[in-house]
């Protein structure tokens, strides 16, 4: 009963439609608050008075080094990836409100939360900007698209500026 109750709660927390106010142009209101940065797109939140592990949806930062587990092969860091994850940190550091909206698809494989992510006191949407800075590429798996065109464009023009891992990785 009570893993259902949360899973509600979470649902209606994190349900679309901000304040109106377009993305990055004001505060918003905050439905939970950031914990801990695991990498450069995973974060943990407090959301509807749960613990939750929040996969950022549509992007893709490279991998931080991962110790082996018996489920998973360890693996060393990838190029940029404690940049992207340092990056994200300094954007939304532990104790940082932040707003969560989904897209269709609430919960990816793992049973993390599917989230885009915008910082509540200025609606910086953290996603966006992880794109645009050349920290993470675009990662679309459908039906969770609503921001693609968006990310792809942010992702060429980091690309053409050699910003971040374009400049970076080869």
């Amino acid at each position: 009963m009570r893993k259902a109750l949360v899973a509600v709660t979470l649902l209606a927390a994190c349900r679309g439609g901000h304040s109106g106010l377009p993305p990055g142009t004001g505060v918003l209101d905050a439905n939970a608050t950031v914990t801990h940065v695991v990498d450069g797109d995973t974060i943990d939140v407090t959301v509807g008075g749960a613990r939750e592990r929040v996969r950022l949806t549509g992007v893709d930062t490279p991998e931080v080094a991962h110790a082996g587990t018996p489920d998973r092969p360890g693996n060393p860091a990838e190029c940029f990836a404690d940049a992207a994850a340092a990056f994200t940190a300094g954007l939304i550091p532990p104790g940082t409100p932040v707003r969560l909206e989904r897209d269709v698809v609430s919960r990816d494989d793992y049973g993390r939360l599917l989230a885009y992510v915008y910082r509540a006191g200025d609606g910086v949407f953290v996603n966006d900007e992880l794109v645009r800075q050349g920290y993470a590429r675009p990662l679309s798996i459908a039906p969770n698209v609503t921001h693609r065109e968006r990310f792809v464009t942010a992702a060429r023009l980091a690309e053409h500026a050699e910003v971040g891992l374009w400049g970076a990785c080869s």
